[in-house]
């Protein structure tokens, strides 16, 4: 008869997670460009006075770089200049209105006089007509004076605005830190040329608060079904061996990404890292925790994985132990107890001591074997969480300390008497037609 290697029923806590890698972050990082193009001539000084470098700690408004400023203070200048030019040409066109006014008194009195007189021997004709004439003409310059004071306020605004945007492109050549945080990532040296184009070229890279830090996890898509948002977490990074850190998933992230037609979605891990352990850009081996189970009876999961080989006389001892249970159940439905008939089939028996009744049908299955003198008997369990070495099973016949089988022992002397012989091997010892 075989020997089978056994492992004991166990009651303790079962934890099913889900497995996935992922990517320390900062929880909030802000990129410092620059919006003006030139040589970098400085870098500024963090809080303790040493140049701006890689976690340096700054301040906001704190001096992270200099660009070289010459032509852009003498924009500055220029527009300054244009600025004056216009104010002058608007008081120009105001006075030139005031003397328009003037104009248009004096030959609107003149007109009215000669309107008086009319066209008679003491005002000619031609003269009536030029006073008539030069009413129209100062009109019409007083308009155009007026005009021209709007055309010199508009210039005026249009120095302004151009005075404004050479300051601003001449504070753009000191670029300070828009935030409180750690300097992560510095990309730039002294004397090496900005270039802004479309796109604003990146100088540093500032963490706003590096003890609240991310782990983002790309999920498969299989198993995003399971987790939802504030699901406890736990992560290990190589960084420190043997600590585990624990989170939270603070969300799952719509946008999935395909990788070799893979769909992986990431999901955010909030985590505390107050005591400044965790570093950005760690890698760290994340379990999503999915449930758990106390003080439950688990088998290891080689027990629900193992078939009895189909050796001879094997099988017959399993189909006799399975008669037996049969004709056992048998025995126990005939002895119902009088007058209760119906009512007694239909109760459920109490399991016993240590065991649990399988739940109803729907759940998962399973079956596990118990050695016995006879041979092995099939016991069927009712199949809770894993977490993929042991599983909650749940079952009427299953008490702590049962025995249940994992697997067979292989040992010499039962590999060469059960094993069937291989035709390739070569037969040693026994002549050819010898009874076996």
């Amino acid at each position: 008869m075989a020997e089978w290697r056994t492992a004991p029923v166990k009651r303790g806590d079962v934890v099913a997670a889900i497995s996935a890698t992922g990517t320390v972050e900062p929880e909030e990082v802000v990129d410092v460009g620059a919006q003006v193009l030139g040589q970098v001539i400085s870098l500024g000084k963090d809080d303790n006075g040493r140049q701006i470098n890689y976690d340096s700690e700054v301040r906001e408004g704190t001096v992270l770089a200099k660009i070289d400023d010459a032509l852009y203070d003498a924009d500055v200048k220029t527009a300054k200049a244009a600025l004056e030019q216009a104010r002058v040409n608007q008081l120009s066109a105001e006075a030139n209105v005031q003397q328009m006014q003037a104009k248009l008194v004096q030959a609107e009195q003149d007109w009215k006089r000669a309107q008086k007189l009319g066209p008679s021997e003491a005002l000619a004709p031609s003269a009536y007509d030029q006073y008539q004439a030069n009413y129209g003409v100062a009109k019409a310059n007083l308009a155009v004076a007026l005009a021209a004071v709007d055309q010199a306020k508009a210039a005026l605004a249009a120095a302004e605005a151009g005075l404004f945007r050479a300051q601003k492109n001449l504070d753009y050549c000191t670029i300070t830190s828009p935030v409180k945080g750690v300097i992560i990532d510095r990309r730039v040296n002294i004397g090496q040329t900005v270039v802004s184009s479309l796109n604003a070229p990146s100088l540093f890279l500032i963490a706003k608060d590096l003890t609240r830090i991310q782990v983002w996890v790309s999920v498969n898509e299989a198993d995003i079904g399971s987790i939802q948002t504030n699901m406890p977490a736990t992560f290990t990074v190589d960084a420190f061996p043997g600590r585990v850190f624990h989170g939270r998933v603070g969300r799952v992230r719509l946008n999935a990404t395909m990788t070799q037609n893979v769909v992986t979605y990431t999901i955010e891990v909030n985590t505390d890292n107050s005591d400044g352990k965790l570093l950005p850009y760690l890698t760290a081996n994340v379990q999503f925790i999915t449930g758990t189970r106390e003080d439950v009876l688990t088998v290891p999961n080689a027990a629900l994985h193992f078939q009895p080989p189909g050796q001879d006389g094997q099988m017959a001892e399993v189909r006799s132990l399975r008669a037996d249970a049969k004709g056992r159940a048998k025995g126990k439905e005939g002895r119902r107890p009088e007058g209760r008939g119906q009512k007694a089939e239909g109760r459920r028996q109490k399991p016993a001591s240590g065991g649990q009744e399988p739940e109803a049908s729907g759940q998962e299955r399973g079956t596990v074997w118990v050695a016995e003198e006879r041979g092995l008997r099939p016991v069927g369990v009712a199949l809770g969480l894993t977490d993929g070495a042991q599983t909650e099973v749940r079952g009427r016949e299953l008490q702590e300390g049962t025995q249940v089988v994992v697997g067979e022992k292989h040992t010499g002397a039962a590999r060469g008497s059960g094993a069937a012989a291989s035709p390739f091997v070569p037969q040693i010892g026994r002549a050819r037609g010898a009874p076996r």
